[in-house]
């Protein structure tokens, strides 16, 4: 039996990671709903706990806020449900390690797609000018990441996001 799968008993785990506005939060709430199971989002975690994220960048760094992101990780998967990453969770080597031990489902965009997403953004590190032309970099940059952690990808370019659940759904209810 690999890691990710489960065995009667098990509290049921699906992280979903992506880069920026791939709809891992949309997706993520409504695949919860349908299994019946909570649904977190690591990045409203870290906020609660810690401040909004683009003044945690501000004050105290991206070093320091990819240490409390992976606590959430952590945290998450121990409780069971849904999980919603923030997009660079993956540069963590020790996020990715988490990673290893559960169900994980990449969601991809492209971005023409993305461009809709992120206008008006309050994402620091898409502040300033250009922020598709820094998005594309930045998924560049962390794309294998996203591929290494992923048992399953699935696009959200066109697609609603009602149908990207189901499909994730029926792809979670097909690994037991």
């Amino acid at each position: 039996m690999s890691a990710a799968e489960t065995t009667p008993g098990d509290p049921l785990v699906l992280v979903l990671v992506g880069p920026m506005g791939s709809g891992k939060t949309s997706v993520g709430r409504r695949v919860a709903r349908e299994l019946a199971v909570p649904f977190i989002d690591t990045d409203k975690v870290v906020a609660r706990e810690h401040g909004p994220i683009p003044q945690i960048f501000a004050e105290h760094g991206e070093e320091a806020f990819r240490r409390w992101e992976r606590a959430a990780v952590e945290q998450a998967i121990a409780s069971g449900g849904v999980i919603s990453l923030g997009g660079g969770a993956v540069v963590t080597a020790e996020t990715r390690a988490l990673l290893k031990t559960v169900s994980v489902a990449a969601l991809t965009v492209s971005p023409e797609a993305v461009a809709e997403r992120i206008a008006d953004t309050n994402r620091p590190l898409l502040a300033g000018e250009n922020p598709v032309e820094r998005w594309k970099n930045i998924y560049q940059a962390r794309r294998a990441w996203y591929e290494e952690v992923a048992d399953a990808t699935f696009d959200t370019s066109r697609i609603p996001m009602q149908k990207v659940a189901a499909t994730v759904v029926a792809w979670m209810r097909g690994r037991k």
